[in-house]
């Protein structure tokens, strides 16, 4: 069986190498560059590997950068209610370094019933413009944990379950971007 297998990766590899040199080769003569250009394309639809590639045109692009996660997450949080006062995830999460955290963050204040600004305050350890004089959490602590800043926040929740689900949650809305 596995011989077979290899024969068969073989043979495709010596069939591209052979059509990929038949065409670099290219044809000679008068109009030589117009059909160079038309054998360059046909070798590029017989590579095995591009068929297997994804259409760009039809695909859509996965962010790369924070910025791009945030434009594509705003809408969604607006509709969900997580972001309050804020018009979008890039003001709600600046003083967050990772975005995954302050989408936890937006989810557990939302599930708990607590002001974010609070949670963002005590999980960053940096106090913003934001008013967080209503906060449990003293200023000038050092960050704390979610579970530690629900707990500090909101004595009566269930401080390790909430971060857990929170969690949860903002992992399942960073997959729905690459979907």
């Amino acid at each position: 069986m596995k011989t077979a297998i290899w024969s068969v990766a073989v043979l495709l590899f010596c069939l591209s190498v052979s059509l990929t040199s038949a065409t670099a080769q290219g044809p000679a003569g008068a109009g030589a560059s117009a059909a160079a250009q038309e054998s360059s394309h046909s070798a590029d639809a017989l590579n095995p590997i591009k068929l297997f590639r994804k259409d760009s045109k039809n695909a859509t692009e996965t962010p790369r950068t924070r910025a791009d996660y945030e434009i594509k997450l705003t809408p969604k949080m607006q509709a969900e209610g997580l972001l309050g006062s804020y018009p979008s995830l890039t003001g709600a999460c600046s003083p967050y370094t990772e975005l995954y955290d302050c989408l936890a963050g937006l989810h557990a204040s939302h599930d708990v019933g607590v002001d974010f600004n609070c949670v963002r305050a005590a999980v960053t350890g940096v106090h913003t413009t934001a008013n967080v004089s209503n906060c449990k959490v003293a200023d000038g602590d050092k960050e704390l944990s979610l579970t530690k800043a629900i707990r500090a926040l909101k004595p009566d929740a269930n401080a390790k379950q909430a971060a857990k689900d929170a969690e949860e949650q903002a992992r399942d809305d960073i997959k729905a971007v690459h979907e």
